[in-house]
């Protein structure tokens, strides 16, 4: 249901390094790149991310609650975007590790939480094997 999430950024530039990163541990690259916009992601995949900066001129900025999360495909790739997000300006809102009780099958909620360098909450995730 949703295309893409567009998040705020002062710094175009910034953001775009830091999103290639994440983009690149994905398996995507850009899917549309202008002076004031890119998108990551694929135009038949999933739900891409989009940084940019405000159409109205205002500065971006954070909202309180809102959080962007990013489906991993093991925990391994959680801290590998964990980490690639810290060696990219991000900042820690919670390390890598389990969350919560295994459910029914057996299944933890995995993830690890992350600021950008604009201030957007993000976290990688994924439901996993409780050990």
């Amino acid at each position: 249901m949703i295309g893409y999430v567009t998040l705020g950024t002062n710094d175009l530039e910034r953001a775009a390094q830091f999103y290639d990163a994440i983009a690149a541990e994905m398996g995507v690259g850009r899917m549309m790149d202008f002076d004031t916009f890119i998108a990551w992601g694929t135009w038949d995949g999933g739900a891409g991310i989009a940084a940019t900066k405000p159409f109205d001129g205002n500065e971006a900025s954070v909202g309180n609650g809102t959080m962007v999360a990013i489906q991993a495909e093991s925990k391994e790739q959680v801290h590998r975007l964990y980490d690639i997000a810290m060696a990219n300006g991000g900042s820690d809102e919670g390390a890598p590790g389990p969350r919560g009780d295994a459910d029914e099958n057996g299944n933890v909620f995995y993830a690890g939480y992350f600021r950008d360098p604009d201030g957007n909450k993000l976290n990688a995730f994924l439901m996993a094997p409780a050990e």
